[in-house]
């Protein structure tokens, strides 16, 4: 198992590797460009060149890019829709400039669930045609907010399997998970659980693990990321990490942070946790 978490590219892919060597990441995410605008820059090569050695020099791997917060792969408005596909297919060809195996998507939203994961499906579909390189396009489960789908793991089976691609997989979220209405402060609870995404979506699509507590209630529909083992799942986060169905994968954490302490924290938090590292 490898822990990490999701590190800032402020000043450039340079700066990544001291942020992660710092935090004491194994793996780690992060954005090619700004996650709140549509807007930008080429990849410089020279940034790109060290931050490939930096990582590969310190067996940071596997590198996960996330897609910025604007798109929506599911949208009913035409120029959104048009936008997000361009934007998939721009970060396609970034993740593999920098070096990442994974590309991460949340899943969209649609006030019309059956419309939302097959334009979402064909959006995927038309970005991998586009681009044929080895970077595989992860789905990650979501809270369920507002006309979010892919809360149950039954919409994230449909759009895999619509999909239908060895370049398509799947993150799991557990605040995420929590919000949505799956159990994760029980052994037992976390036991079916992954029970359930076994049997649907099936383990071996899974690529990695958002480890994040819940500041939401359980069920609640809300995103609200929280400290390890200081949030409602609480000492569910212990079963979670040392369960046997996900000590193979990496651990990526996104809890909040006003400094590098925070980060510290956490990992420490983690790293306890894990009975037999």
């Amino acid at each position: 198992m490898k822990l990490g978490f999701h590190i800032s590219i402020s000043g450039g892919l340079k700066n990544v590797c001291k942020r992660a060597l710092i935090r004491n990441c194994e793996t780690i995410q992060v954005f090619s460009r700004n996650p709140r605008g549509w807007d930008y820059k080429e990849l410089n090569d020279e940034d790109c060149t060290i931050f490939k050695e930096q990582i590969t020099a310190n067996d940071i791997t596997p590198v996960f890019v996330h897609l910025p917060y604007l798109i929506n792969l599911g949208s009913n408005n035409i120029e959104l829709y048009k936008k997000s596909i361009a934007s998939l297919i721009e970060d396609l060809k970034r993740a593999e400039k920098i070096g990442a195996q994974f590309l991460i998507s949340h899943s969209g939203s649609n006030p019309d669930l059956d419309e939302g994961i097959e334009k979402m499906i064909q959006a995927i579909k038309s970005a991998l045609s586009t681009v044929d390189n080895r970077v595989i396009i992860l789905i990650e489960n979501t809270a369920g907010g507002g006309n979010e789908f892919g809360y149950a793991f039954e919409h994230i089976k449909k759009i895999i399997d619509g999909v239908n691609s060895n370049r398509i997989g799947m993150v799991f979220d557990t605040a995420h998970a929590f919000a949505a209405g799956y159990e994760l402060r029980t052994e037992k609870g976390v036991d079916e659980t992954l029970g359930i995404l076994d049997r649907l979506v099936g383990l071996r699509r899974v690529h990695l693990v958002h480890f994040n507590d819940s500041m939401a209630e359980f069920g609640s529909r809300k995103d609200r990321h929280w400290h390890i083992g200081k949030g409602k799942i609480g000492k569910g986060m212990g079963f979670i990490i040392n369960h046997p169905k996900l000590k193979h994968l990496p651990f990526i954490m996104e809890t909040p942070r006003n400094d590098t302490e925070e980060d510290l924290m956490n990992m420490d938090i983690a790293r306890k946790l894990i009975k037999n590292p």
